[in-house]
């Protein structure tokens, strides 16, 4: 694939996560109250590689409160393991949508060690989560990730696979989420693996309140 028709695929795919996000979104009463609040929000975006999303998170997310001379601040975070994806996403995203970007390198099973990290987020979004490599890392970050939200914050996940997608949810739940919406993405482009799309199902979980 050349360069061209790969940005041109990232393009329309970017399109559709945005377009999917105003979806779920509406079906969260609490989310879409909080959105359209015009607070400020922090943002973790784990597992996030080279965070091809982060232009299209911080758009989306930033641009609820266009009434205000003072846009929504946004503060968004990216932890990756993988340092050369880290660095690249830094390369490329900066505080010019609306938000403050910050790309850590890190472990996301151990986000307790990340004492720069804010106590709690907002939303905290894993796209194209992969269960299916290593489901005890995966069980670590879900649990991870449900404890740095605030009280009313959001997990919101995307995945590639529908079998992998309802897998994720059940794993989520026994580390204390609880579904509020999923929904699939009937749009979404097909990848040359059998069964595997971009963004085929986006789901909003949030933490038990027993948590």
């Amino acid at each position: 694939m050349d360069r061209s028709t790969n940005q041109q695929y990232l393009a329309e795919d970017m399109q559709r996560l945005d377009e999917m996000l105003a979806r779920v979104t509406k079906s969260d009463e609490t989310l879409s109250r909080y959105l359209t609040s015009g607070g400020d929000m922090q943002l973790l975006n784990l597992a996030c590689g080279a965070c091809n999303e982060a232009g299209t998170l911080a758009n989306f997310f930033g641009r609820f409160n266009k009434k205000s001379a003072d846009n929504r601040k946004l503060k968004f975070v990216g932890l990756d393991i993988r340092a050369r994806e880290i660095a690249d996403a830094a390369a490329r995203f900066r505080g010019n949508l609306n938000a403050e970007f910050e790309f850590l390198r890190g472990d996301a099973t151990k986000l307790h060690d990340h004492q720069q990290l804010p106590s709690e987020f907002d939303v905290v979004f894993v796209r194209h989560q992969n269960l299916w490599n290593g489901k005890s890392d995966w069980e670590k970050i879900y649990h991870k990730a449900l404890e740095k939200l605030s009280p009313n914050g959001r997990l919101i996940i995307t995945s590639y696979f529908d079998r992998e997608h309802q897998q994720a949810l059940e794993v989520i739940k026994e580390q204390g989420g609880e579904l509020v919406v999923t929904e699939a993405n009937e749009m979404s482009r097909e990848l040359p693996t059998p069964g595997k799309f971009v963004d085929r199902h986006v789901a909003i979980l949030k933490r038990q309140s027993s948590l």
